[in-house]
């Protein structure tokens, strides 16, 4: 499956500990695209591994992430509205 996750760490006491922590989760899974959003090809299994590692880290009070899925990245249109930094480029 292809997924798009955004996360909003609050800055708030541990946090910039937190967005490090996070942000280091994500890279080992999926492509940095832009500050807090990562996407790529995932498998069933390693989202769940990604969603356990991130857990320990995030402060249901304080943090959040949204995960988009979609079966085919093929579907997802993307529209670029100013300076084009495209971090996937290689998988078109």
């Amino acid at each position: 499956m292809y997924i798009i996750l955004v996360y909003d760490i609050n800055q708030s006491e541990e946090g910039t500990k937190t967005w490090r922590r996070c942000y280091k989760i994500c890279k080992q899974y999926l492509h940095h695209v832009q500050n807090s959003v990562f996407e790529g090809e995932i498998s069933p299994a390693q989202l769940r591994a990604l969603e356990y590692d991130l857990k320990v880290h995030l402060r249901d009070d304080l943090d959040s992430i949204i995960v988009y899925k979609t079966e085919q990245m093929k579907s997802i249109k993307r529209h670029f509205w100013a300076k084009q930094d495209d971090a996937t480029d290689n998988f078109f």
